[in-house]
Protein backbone atom coordinates (compact mmCIF):
# COMPACT_ATOMS: atom_id res chain seq x y z
CA UNK A 1 0.00 0.00 0.00
CA UNK A 2 1.83 3.37 -0.79
CA UNK A 3 3.35 9.87 -3.97
CA UNK A 4 6.01 10.61 -6.17
CA UNK A 5 7.62 13.13 -3.84
CA UNK A 6 8.77 10.17 -1.73
CA UNK A 7 11.89 8.06 -1.48
CA UNK A 8 10.14 5.77 -3.97
CA UNK A 9 10.21 8.30 -6.71
CA UNK A 10 13.84 9.00 -6.00
CA UNK A 11 15.14 5.57 -5.29
CA UNK A 12 12.94 2.70 -4.18
CA UNK A 13 10.07 0.62 -5.40
CA UNK A 14 6.93 1.37 -3.47
CA UNK A 15 3.65 0.31 -4.86
CA UNK A 16 0.21 1.31 -4.52
CA UNK A 17 -2.93 6.94 -3.36
CA UNK A 18 -1.96 9.67 -5.01
CA UNK A 19 -3.14 13.22 -4.55
CA UNK A 20 -4.43 13.13 -0.98
CA UNK A 21 -3.11 12.52 2.51
CA UNK A 22 -4.59 9.52 4.24
CA UNK A 23 -6.66 9.54 7.39
CA UNK A 24 -4.55 10.14 10.50
CA UNK A 25 -5.29 6.77 12.12
CA UNK A 26 -6.27 3.29 11.11
CA UNK A 27 -6.23 1.84 7.62
CA UNK A 28 -8.10 3.84 5.01
CA UNK A 29 -10.06 1.89 2.44
CA UNK A 30 -8.78 4.36 -0.10
CA UNK A 31 -5.83 3.05 -2.02
CA UNK A 32 -2.66 3.66 0.00
CA UNK A 33 0.50 4.31 -1.99
CA UNK A 34 3.67 6.34 -2.10
CA UNK A 35 3.78 6.02 -5.86
CA UNK A 36 2.19 8.32 -8.44
CA UNK A 37 -0.54 6.32 -10.18
CA UNK A 38 -1.88 7.11 -13.63
CA UNK A 39 -5.39 6.01 -14.69
CA UNK A 40 -5.77 4.21 -18.00
CA UNK A 41 -8.85 4.34 -20.26
CA UNK A 42 -10.08 0.91 -19.19
CA UNK A 43 -10.03 1.67 -15.46
CA UNK A 44 -6.63 0.23 -14.55
CA UNK A 45 -4.08 2.24 -12.58
CA UNK A 46 -0.51 2.33 -13.87
CA UNK A 47 2.20 2.22 -11.20
CA UNK A 48 5.75 3.05 -12.35
CA UNK A 49 7.14 1.48 -9.18
CA UNK A 50 5.39 -1.81 -9.88
CA UNK A 51 7.02 -1.93 -13.29
CA UNK A 52 10.45 -1.17 -11.80
CA UNK A 53 10.45 -3.67 -8.99
CA UNK A 54 8.44 -6.53 -10.50
CA UNK A 55 11.47 -8.09 -12.20
CA UNK A 56 13.77 -8.29 -9.15
CA UNK A 57 10.94 -9.53 -6.93
CA UNK A 58 9.93 -12.14 -9.50
CA UNK A 59 13.46 -13.55 -9.61
CA UNK A 60 13.29 -14.21 -5.87
CA UNK A 61 9.82 -15.70 -6.08
CA UNK A 62 10.86 -18.04 -8.89
CA UNK A 63 13.63 -19.40 -6.70
CA UNK A 64 11.50 -19.97 -3.61
CA UNK A 65 7.88 -20.63 -4.62
CA UNK A 66 6.74 -24.16 -5.44
CA UNK A 67 6.12 -25.05 -9.06
CA UNK A 68 2.45 -25.62 -8.28
CA UNK A 69 0.11 -24.47 -5.55
CA UNK A 70 -1.85 -21.49 -4.29
CA UNK A 71 -0.53 -17.98 -3.59
CA UNK A 72 -2.33 -15.23 -1.68
CA UNK A 73 -1.10 -11.66 -2.33
CA UNK A 74 -1.82 -9.12 0.40
CA UNK A 75 -2.24 -5.39 -0.36
CA UNK A 76 -1.81 -5.91 -4.09
CA UNK A 77 -2.35 -2.26 -5.03
CA UNK A 78 -2.70 -1.55 -8.74
CA UNK A 79 -2.67 -5.23 -9.71
CA UNK A 80 0.32 -5.04 -12.04
CA UNK A 81 2.35 -7.30 -9.79
CA UNK A 82 -0.42 -9.89 -9.79
CA UNK A 83 -0.50 -10.02 -13.57
CA UNK A 84 3.30 -10.07 -13.90
CA UNK A 85 3.77 -12.83 -11.34
CA UNK A 86 0.82 -15.00 -12.36
CA UNK A 87 1.87 -14.70 -16.00
CA UNK A 88 5.43 -15.80 -15.25
CA UNK A 89 4.39 -18.61 -12.87
CA UNK A 90 1.56 -20.46 -14.67
CA UNK A 91 1.64 -23.45 -12.32
CA UNK A 92 0.51 -21.30 -9.40
CA UNK A 93 -3.03 -20.15 -8.71
CA UNK A 94 -2.59 -16.48 -7.80
CA UNK A 95 -5.20 -14.67 -5.69
CA UNK A 96 -4.63 -10.91 -5.22
CA UNK A 97 -6.30 -8.88 -2.49
CA UNK A 98 -6.63 -5.33 -1.19
CA UNK A 99 -9.09 -3.61 1.18
CA UNK A 100 -9.45 -0.70 -1.28
CA UNK A 101 -12.26 -0.88 -3.85
CA UNK A 102 -10.17 1.42 -6.06
CA UNK A 103 -7.33 -1.08 -5.98
CA UNK A 104 -9.58 -4.03 -6.69
CA UNK A 105 -11.12 -2.23 -9.67
CA UNK A 106 -7.63 -1.69 -11.06
CA UNK A 107 -6.70 -5.32 -10.39
CA UNK A 108 -9.75 -6.51 -12.27
CA UNK A 109 -8.96 -4.22 -15.20
CA UNK A 110 -5.38 -5.48 -15.50
CA UNK A 111 -6.57 -9.07 -15.17
CA UNK A 112 -9.16 -8.49 -17.88
CA UNK A 113 -6.43 -7.41 -20.25
CA UNK A 114 -4.13 -10.31 -19.36
CA UNK A 115 -6.76 -13.09 -19.41
CA UNK A 116 -4.66 -15.45 -17.31
CA UNK A 117 -6.33 -18.71 -16.34
CA UNK A 118 -4.43 -18.92 -13.05
CA UNK A 119 -5.23 -15.37 -11.85
CA UNK A 120 -8.22 -15.28 -9.52
CA UNK A 121 -10.61 -12.33 -8.88
CA UNK A 122 -9.32 -9.97 -6.19
CA UNK A 123 -10.45 -10.40 -2.58
CA UNK A 124 -11.35 -7.63 -0.14
CA UNK A 125 -8.92 -8.60 2.62
CA UNK A 126 -8.15 -6.16 5.43
CA UNK A 127 -5.40 -7.06 7.87
CA UNK A 128 -7.33 -5.25 10.62
CA UNK A 129 -10.52 -7.25 10.03
CA UNK A 130 -10.20 -10.96 10.64
CA UNK A 131 -13.74 -11.51 9.38
CA UNK A 132 -12.44 -10.69 5.89
CA UNK A 133 -9.70 -13.34 5.94
CA UNK A 134 -10.02 -16.54 3.89
CA UNK A 135 -10.34 -19.86 5.66
CA UNK A 136 -8.66 -22.12 3.08
CA UNK A 137 -4.97 -22.90 3.27
CA UNK A 138 -2.41 -21.60 0.81
CA UNK A 139 1.16 -22.46 -0.13
CA UNK A 140 2.47 -18.89 0.01
CA UNK A 141 1.54 -15.41 1.22
CA UNK A 142 3.18 -12.46 -0.56
CA UNK A 143 3.12 -8.91 0.81
CA UNK A 144 4.87 -6.07 -1.02
CA UNK A 145 5.26 -2.57 0.45
CA UNK A 146 2.49 -2.69 3.01
CA UNK A 147 4.20 -2.90 6.37
CA UNK A 148 5.67 0.62 6.40
CA UNK A 149 2.49 2.29 5.14
CA UNK A 150 0.00 0.83 7.59
CA UNK A 151 -0.29 0.79 11.38
CA UNK A 152 1.66 -1.83 13.28
CA UNK A 153 -1.60 -3.67 13.96
CA UNK A 154 -1.72 -4.51 10.24
CA UNK A 155 1.63 -6.30 10.53
CA UNK A 156 0.32 -8.20 13.53
CA UNK A 157 -2.73 -9.16 11.49
CA UNK A 158 -0.59 -10.21 8.53
CA UNK A 159 1.42 -12.58 10.72
CA UNK A 160 -1.69 -14.08 12.30
CA UNK A 161 -3.21 -14.60 8.86
CA UNK A 162 -0.04 -16.20 7.50
CA UNK A 163 0.34 -18.39 10.56
CA UNK A 164 -3.22 -19.59 10.10
CA UNK A 165 -3.38 -19.85 6.32
CA UNK A 166 0.00 -21.30 5.30
CA UNK A 167 0.35 -25.01 4.78
CA UNK A 168 2.65 -26.63 7.32
CA UNK A 169 5.46 -27.33 7.23
CA UNK A 170 7.14 -25.15 4.66
CA UNK A 171 4.52 -22.61 3.60
CA UNK A 172 6.22 -19.39 2.46
CA UNK A 173 5.66 -15.83 3.66
CA UNK A 174 7.56 -13.35 1.47
CA UNK A 175 7.84 -9.67 2.46
CA UNK A 176 9.34 -6.86 0.36
CA UNK A 177 10.09 -3.28 1.32
CA UNK A 178 12.43 -0.96 3.23
CA UNK A 179 13.30 -1.70 6.87
CA UNK A 180 15.43 -0.51 9.73
CA UNK A 181 18.03 -3.16 10.54
CA UNK A 182 20.22 -3.52 13.59
CA UNK A 183 23.83 -2.79 12.73
CA UNK A 184 22.98 -1.47 9.26
CA UNK A 185 23.18 2.28 8.65
CA UNK A 186 19.91 3.65 7.32
CA UNK A 187 20.34 4.96 3.78
CA UNK A 188 19.65 8.72 3.49
CA UNK A 189 16.83 8.07 1.01
CA UNK A 190 15.18 5.64 3.44
CA UNK A 191 15.59 8.08 6.35
CA UNK A 192 13.87 10.81 4.31
CA UNK A 193 11.15 8.38 3.26
CA UNK A 194 10.57 7.34 6.88
CA UNK A 195 10.22 10.99 7.96
CA UNK A 196 7.73 11.64 5.16
CA UNK A 197 5.66 8.60 6.11
CA UNK A 198 5.49 9.69 9.76
CA UNK A 199 4.53 13.21 8.71
CA UNK A 200 1.62 11.80 6.74
CA UNK A 201 0.55 9.43 9.49
CA UNK A 202 2.33 8.94 12.84
CA UNK A 203 1.29 5.28 12.81
CA UNK A 204 3.34 4.68 9.65
CA UNK A 205 7.08 4.40 9.13
CA UNK A 206 9.90 1.97 8.43
CA UNK A 207 9.74 -0.98 10.82
CA UNK A 208 12.59 -2.61 12.66
CA UNK A 209 13.20 -5.92 10.94
CA UNK A 210 13.83 -7.58 14.31
CA UNK A 211 10.34 -6.61 15.46
CA UNK A 212 8.82 -8.02 12.27
CA UNK A 213 10.80 -11.24 12.67
CA UNK A 214 9.67 -11.57 16.29
CA UNK A 215 6.04 -11.08 15.30
CA UNK A 216 6.42 -13.78 12.65
CA UNK A 217 8.01 -16.14 15.16
CA UNK A 218 5.06 -15.68 17.50
CA UNK A 219 2.82 -16.87 14.65
CA UNK A 220 4.91 -20.00 14.04
CA UNK A 221 6.97 -18.63 11.14
CA UNK A 222 10.76 -18.82 11.00
CA UNK A 223 12.98 -16.42 9.07
CA UNK A 224 14.96 -18.42 6.51
CA UNK A 225 16.51 -15.74 4.30
CA UNK A 226 17.21 -12.02 4.02
CA UNK A 227 17.81 -10.88 0.44
CA UNK A 228 19.15 -7.43 -0.47
CA UNK A 229 17.11 -5.82 -3.24
CA UNK A 230 17.58 -2.72 -5.42
CA UNK A 231 17.06 0.78 -4.05
CA UNK A 232 17.69 -0.11 -0.39
CA UNK A 233 14.84 -2.59 -0.11
CA UNK A 234 15.06 -6.12 1.22
CA UNK A 235 13.04 -9.31 1.02
CA UNK A 236 12.42 -11.33 4.16
CA UNK A 237 11.41 -14.96 3.61
CA UNK A 238 9.74 -17.02 6.32
CA UNK A 239 8.62 -20.63 6.43
CA UNK A 240 5.76 -22.12 8.44
CA UNK A 241 7.07 -24.59 11.01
Amino acid sequence: MHVSTSREAAASGDLHISGRDPAPTGVSRAMQTMDALSPTPDGALASPASVRNAGPILEVLKAHLPARGRVLEIAGGSGQHSVAFAGALPGLTWTPSDPSPEARTSMAAWAGQARLANLQPPLALDMLDEASWPTEQTDAVICINMIHISPWAATEGLMRLAGRALRRPGGLLALYGPYREAGVELAPSNAAFDADLKRRNPDWGLRDSDAVIAEAKAAGLALTQRIAMPANNIMLLFRAL
